[in-house]
């Protein structure tokens, strides 16, 4: 099997190792089979593929889409290193307002699962990297939220105190003033 999936702290966050086969030509690795994914519970069909390049200390994030247009999203790195973040903002949830984060990149060719519901961003920790995310909606502007970075009710442990930012994300608002329409017991199916 080519996929290793664990769900993190946060279960319905899901850290993906992607098995490469390589040999003296390099390497070649699947990064999506839907018929794998399934079986793992991410039952997504993804619209949408996005690229970003970054250059060291950019901080992108915490960025999300209310519903109807929350957007399910797989992150992975072409070249380079992130640290990762998701931060669980379903109403009612036992882990609102809880985060989690890690290591992604060029190298450990890991992927992470941030589904809709969560807000996401990323720090870039290498002097330059590429980050390719597909995602379950298309991106629609009326739709398109954040939540500041260095929110402390959140408290998410950024590995850099002088992050880049764009001005959208300086006026990003704290969680709890946040535009926010997601529910625990909606993703749950109840």
């Amino acid at each position: 099997m080519p996929f290793r999936f664990e769900r993190l702290e946060i279960p319905e966050v899901i850290l993906i190792e992607v098995k490469a086969f390589e040999d003296p030509r390099g390497f070649f690795m699947e990064t999506y089979k839907q018929s794998e994914f399934k079986r793992a519970g991410i039952l997504e069909n993804f619209l949408q593929d996005n690229y970003s390049h970054s250059t060291r200390n950019v901080l992108r994030g915490l960025h999300y889409q209310k519903s109807p247009h929350g957007q399910g999203k797989l992150v992975s790195v072409i070249q380079g290193e992130i640290f990762d973040v998701a931060v669980d903002i379903r109403r009612e949830s036992p882990t609102y307002g809880n985060w989690v984060g890690t290591l992604l990149s060029s190298k450990n060719r890991r992927m992470l699962y941030v589904p809709a519901g969560f807000a996401h961003g990323f720090c870039v920790l290498s002097g330059e990297a590429d980050v390719v995310y597909k995602v379950t909606r298309e991106f629609a502007l009326e739709s398109d939220r954040g939540i500041l970075w260095n929110d402390p009710a959140i408290g998410v442990q950024w590995p850099t105190d002088r992050p880049v930012l764009s001005t959208k994300d300086t006026q990003l608002p704290l969680l709890k003033d946040a535009d926010n329409n997601f529910s625990y017991a909606r993703s749950q199916g109840l």
